[in-house]
């Protein structure tokens, strides 16, 4: 089969191997994974922004995530199909810096994100009372700051200074920069820096806070049953409420966890174990393991929003043209006692 990088440009580039089947195949499931992506969270994005009853501080992080997620969606995902089905890049040397830097910076967003709306929600279970005083709108935006602000300084800073290949020069020109490839490359110590800056530090606060907030809120829901045991007047529904809105809440976030897990910790692991291995692990696996690494940002809007039931009104809002009707923004999605 003839590579559209042959016709692209004319460079000595590994032909893919596969058959068009093979091709087709890989271009579908990519194609879908990318529209998923960017209509899941551009539902997210108009949502937030069209109702006033959604203006509120933790939804505005959602909303920046979503932001980022949809960024992914359209900048970066369609470039990395093309890559991961020729096996080539035929945009050009700087864009691959550009695409890379990009790649880097969006992914480490979106999970700074997961870890601030962690500690987010950590204050509306664990401290509610105070919650609105603490977590504040500049608080949020604090947050929303540093979710995009670190990411993208280490990102570009890494790549355009070519730090991320320091000591490593002959592999990496050897490996990621011949061939016409454009695939993320980390020597070892730049490649430690990114797995504790993009996912083990971000990854840890994720967990132990949530480790923290299934345990307060089976506390909680615990001496709920045990005062309303003394009662014991009308209220077992109380009871059954409580028990399960902890499970509810426990499954949610197991279910965020492990999605998190799931996704993006292989990439990690193998991106931080390469160099150790003389960067033996083959390109296609890397290449796999990015993918997976996406599909979180394809999985958050349906997490994160279809969890809640304001989310699927203001879809089939959406979806029905609905949100062009006057006043439309005022529309009450959820009681306001109970979002």
């Amino acid at each position: 089969t003839m590579s559209f990088c042959h016709n692209v440009v004319n460079i000595s580039c590994v032909n893919s191997s596969w058959s068009n089947d093979v091709r087709a195949s890989l271009y579908s499931l990519m194609v879908l994974i990318i529209l998923t992506t960017v209509a899941g969270n551009l539902i997210v994005i108009i949502s937030i922004s069209h109702f006033k009853q959604l203006h509120t501080p933790t939804n505005w992080l959602i909303h920046s995530m979503a932001t980022v997620d949809f960024l992914l969606g359209c900048l970066v995902m369609p470039y990395s199909m093309v890559r991961s089905v020729e096996h080539c890049w035929p945009f050009g040397e700087v864009f691959c810096k550009i695409h890379t830097s990009t790649d880097i910076m969006l992914s480490s967003a979106s999970i700074f994100h997961l870890s601030f709306i962690s500690i987010d929600r950590y204050y509306a279970v664990c401290d509610p009372l105070r919650y609105k005083a603490k977590i504040s709108i500049l608080v949020i935006f604090v947050m929303i700051f540093i979710s995009w602000s670190i990411p993208a300084l280490f990102a570009f800073g890494m790549i355009f200074l070519g730090l991320n290949f320091k000591g490593a020069e002959q592999m990496y020109y050897k490996h990621a920069h011949g061939s016409g490839s454009c695939s993320v490359f980390f020597s070892k110590t730049p490649g430690v820096l990114a797995f504790m800056t993009s996912f083990y530090i971000p990854g840890s606060i994720m967990l132990y806070v949530y480790y923290r907030i299934y345990f307060i809120a089976k506390g909680q829901a615990r001496s709920i049953n045990n005062a309303s045991q003394q009662l014991q007047i009308g209220l077992e529904e109380k009871n059954g409420i409580s028990r399960n809105k902890e499970r509810k809440a426990a499954k949610t976030l197991g279910i965020v966890m492990g999605v998190f897990l799931i996704c993006w910790c292989p990439f990690f692991v193998c991106t931080v174990m390469d160099p150790f291995l003389d960067y033996t692990i083959p390109p296609p696996l890397n290449d796999a393991l990015i993918w997976f690494g996406y599909l979180n940002s394809t999985f958050n809007p349906m997490i994160y929003a279809f969890f809640y039931p304001w989310f699927r009104r203001a879809l089939k809002m959406i979806l029905f043209g609905k949100i062009f009707q006057k006043d439309s923004s005022r529309c009450q999605l959820f009681l306001e006692s109970n979002p």
